[in-house]
């Protein structure tokens, strides 16, 4: 993960989004689907990945917004 990706997790009963190399997180949420959403949208607006993990902390799922040179046409 490099720093400014964004990571949604379980962690204290709630699952919550941080962004990777800031100390601060964000607010906790009661569903996992509330928080994957803002997770994804946070990282769709910092043009970041998005790592999912499941409880036991396993990546579920990562998603790249970042800018593709691969997509720039020609």
């Amino acid at each position: 993960m490099a720093d400014g990706d964004v990571e949604t997790y379980f962690e204290d009963n709630v699952w919550k989004n941080k962004i990777q190399g800031n100390l601060i997180e964000h607010t906790a949420y009661e569903r996992e689907a509330t928080a994957i959403l803002v997770g994804r949208d946070m990282a769709r607006t910092r043009k970041v990945e998005h790592i999912i993990r499941k409880k036991d902390g396993t990546i579920s799922e990562r998603n790249s917004y970042r800018n593709d040179p691969r997509s720039i046409p020609d």
